[in-house]
């Protein structure tokens, strides 16, 4: 092989090495087609890494275009860095979320950390400042000491590098399954603030244009990091942990602002962030959107390790780095205003008519290949075939004992780890920099943060975000799961007073080469677009992780479909929010919603009677979006201060969890004609608990039967227990408040903090 990429090198045996490049022999034969010729190994390796599902979402694309994309409030959807919509007053949010999965499984630490400053540069690609951080996470059996070691790395990282950069974590979430054992997901989502006028676009812009490189310098971490995203895990991982990239906070910090610099004074035509795939895939983007071809110079690109190829300068995924299209005549200001900033930043390539990526090395091309070809991956359409044993525990009938000790089993819930209280995580956070962040992490539904400096006299203007996803109920039924992640999202922002606007997902399957995985896979993207219709959530962008299964000897294990949502809202006047906790005594406790006998699917099931069988509870997704509308409608009028839905663990754990936050007990008498069991932590949907001062009790009944909605007043706030009287079964639940705090928050602070 030509060490040089010379691509007139003769390679005989690159076709017996297609696997190694990300490629099969059939797609290596497509590149040869598109090249006229076989490839060199510069070529050949980049076609493999923009052809990885990582990059060329090669078995979900045909898959996502069913998804419905455009709204009202929608400014930007699928194909940039990020989407952006309007939140009213001239402002935009710019938001998106992707994972780092397998890098976090290899090295928790730099995994997670490089996950956030990925996602923080996608925001600020489009001309947003970012405001804030949300993870949504998922790890194995918490007894498991390698789970513990993945947690605290993990979070680790987040702290570490949100942290760094003057960024808040507001929220997120944490799921506990042995199904994530070896495969832990990261799941990072961010917002940015920005006025419509600067929105910006990921494109070289017209022939002519100077190609800026600006940020750290290339290395040698990160190599294959597409690639190794997208293949199965094993146990000869640990080989892979080159391909994990090491980040630097203080690095993106100074690129943050320089960028955004750069941007309000109108320097650049295109910006566009180095992840995965780095050089290769950031410029190829930015010539596909413009249809123009891109002269690269890669003896240009500054580099901190000698002897580097242009295979591992094309192919490194070094951190903080960015690509920037000059406006014509504006290098000299370009450069010199980078330079201010103190970053690495040289002119490495130009924009060209003839349609091509080509990488020369002083003065000579080593790698020509069509822009079209390379961002245009084959695409699969697979069968699909539901697992025979998945629907057999979907369809197995619930049969299992009321417990003799409810209370008992109240307890056991509140210390299953995927309930129990997040506060030992969210310490680990700067939740508060920016002074943006109006509601703690773990008191709200949802994160609430104010917008300063709209420019607009007297707005109250405030932003919510949450991320969502039940795998439960997607390892059980993969459309029903993914539904109820979009309704719960919705919900969780209307439990603290918002509208919602839009979502992006992030899609975490198995092998979609298998036909139970791309069932999975195809399932929920039906019920993400379902949902997402009926609640008026469009989705904006996101991202697609797939082959997160484990291989060993003894077989392959998939996680669980996992398709994460993340939704944003907008509220109207941001001091008329609501939060989790119970505020005064005699409160009046309303139910809104239906109770039913459901429990399959059930984190209940799971944790008491270990079984995680049974149908997902139902989803009408009329009364879903009637639920949204009149709660957030009623807390944006003032008419409630307490709010919480009921998720995992159902109603005795969702007032178990408003009484915990609030410090003060409560008495509920449940008339229900259910199973005891059922009615305690029965997991079904479309449910809102409110808490409100008596005088308020009948304007709030009103204004919610106006939306269609059921409520009930159930009993009210004070004491220091949770006393809840069952009228049908003749029992009762009483327990201390002592109790059920040392029950919620022992299980993570012990795992975190020893």
């Amino acid at each position: 092989m030509d060490p040089s990429g010379n691509p007139d090198a003769t390679t005989p045996s690159l076709r017996d090495r297609a696997a190694t490049f990300g490629l099969s022999d059939d797609e290596f034969t497509q590149v040869v087609t598109h090249l006229s010729r076989e490839p060199n190994a510069l070529e050949a390796a980049m076609f493999g890494a923009l052809w990885s599902e990582h990059c060329g979402y090669k078995n979900s694309r045909p898959l996502l275009k069913r998804l419905p994309t455009e709204g009202p409030a929608v400014l930007q959807g699928p194909g940039e860095n990020a989407g952006v919509v309007d939140i009213g007053d001239g402002l935009a949010v710019a938001f998106k979320m992707e994972s780092h999965n397998h890098p976090s499984a290899v090295e928790p630490v730099q995994g997670a950390a490089t996950g956030v400053g990925g996602i923080l540069r996608d925001i600020f690609a489009m001309g947003a400042r970012p405001f804030a951080v949300l993870d949504s996470l998922r790890f194995g059996d918490l007894t498991d000491p390698r789970t513990r070691y993945l947690l605290n790395g993990v979070v680790e990282g987040i702290a570490h590098y949100g942290n760094a950069i003057g960024v808040p974590t507001v929220g997120g979430e944490i799921t506990f399954s042995a199904c994530y054992a070896e495969n832990p997901l990261v799941n990072v989502m961010a917002l940015g603030l920005m006025r419509h006028e600067a929105l910006q676009s990921g494109t070289v812009g017209a022939v002519g244009n100077r190609l800026i490189y600006v940020g750290s310098k290339t290395g040698r971490d990160g190599l294959g990091g597409a690639v190794f995203a997208s293949a199965d895990l094993s146990e000869t991982s640990d080989a892979d942990r080159p391909a994990v990239q090491v980040g630097d906070p203080f690095m993106e910090k100074l690129l943050l602002e320089a960028c955004l610099e750069a941007t309000q004074a109108g320097l650049v035509i295109g910006v566009q962030d180095m992840g995965a795939a780095g050089l290769t895939s950031s410029v190829a983007e930015m010539a596909y959107r413009a249809g123009r071809g891109v002269d690269l110079w890669v003896d240009a690109v500054p580099r901190r390790e000698v002897g580097m190829s242009p295979l591992e300068i094309m192919l490194s995924e070094s951190q903080e780095r960015m690509v920037l299209s000059a406006k014509p005549g504006c290098e000299e200001a370009l450069l010199a205003l980078l330079a201010r900033w103190e970053l690495d930043a040289v002119e490495v390539g130009e924009v060209a008519a003839h349609g091509f990526f080509r990488i020369l090395e002083e003065g000579r091309v080593v790698g020509e290949m069509p822009v079209a070809a390379l961002n245009e991956a084959p695409t699969y359409t697979r069968e699909g075939i539901e697992a025979p044993e998945v629907r057999a525990a979907r369809e197995t009938p619930i049969d299992v004992p009321v417990p003799v000790d409810l209370s008992a089993a109240l307890l056991t819930l509140l210390s299953s780890p995927t309930i129990a209280s997040k506060k030992a995580v969210f310490r680990r956070y700067d939740h508060q920099v920016m002074t943006n962040t109006v509601v703690m992490p773990g008191e709200a539904d949802a994160a609430v943060l104010r917008i300063k400096g709209s420019g607009v006299k007297g707005s109250q203007r405030g932003v919510a975000a949450t991320t969502d996803c039940t795998p439960r109920y997607g390892s059980l039924d993969p459309k029903l799961g993914a539904m109820h992640a979009v309704a719960e999202a919705a919900r969780n922002l209307a439990c603290v007073g918002a509208t919602p606007l839009a979502i992006t997902n992030n899609l975490n399957f198995g092998n979609p080469t298998r036909s139970d995985v791309y069932y999975q896979l195809s399932e929920a993207v039906d019920g993400l677009a379902e949902a997402c219709l009926a609640l008026s959530t469009p989705v904006t962008g996101g991202n697609v992780s797939l082959y997160n299964q484990y291989r060993t000897d003894a077989g392959v294990r998939a996680i669980y479909p996992t398709p994460t949502v993340g939704m944003v809202g907008v509220l109207p006047d941001v001091s008329r929010h609501a939060t989790t906790g119970f505020k005064r005594d005699g409160d009046a406790i309303l139910l809104v919603g239906d109770n039913t006998d459901e429990l399959g699917a059930s984190e209940y099931l799971a944790q008491v009677h270990g079984l995680e069988v049974g149908h997902p509870p139902r989803l009408n997704l009329k009364r879903a979006r009637a639920l949204v509308e009149g709660v957030s409608s009623l807390i944006q009028a003032g008419l409630c201060d307490s709010a919480h839905d009921l998720s995992d663990g159902g109603l005795a754990v969702a007032l178990a969890e408003m009484a915990l936050s609030g410090n003060r007990g409560a008495k509920v008498t449940l008339a229900d004609a259910l199973r005891p069991d059922a009615l305690l932590f029965g997991e079904a949907a479309s449910r809102v608990l409110l808490a409100v001062p008596a005088f308020q009790v009948d304007a709030v009944t009103e204004h919610l039967a106006a939306h269609g909605l059921p409520v009930r007043n159930i009993g009210e706030t004070g004491g220091e227990w949770l006393a809840l009287t069952l009228i049908e079964a003749q029992t009762t639940v009483n327990v201390p408040l002592t109790d059920l705090r040392h029950a919620f928050e022992t299980p993570l602070r012990d795992a975190l903090e020893g």
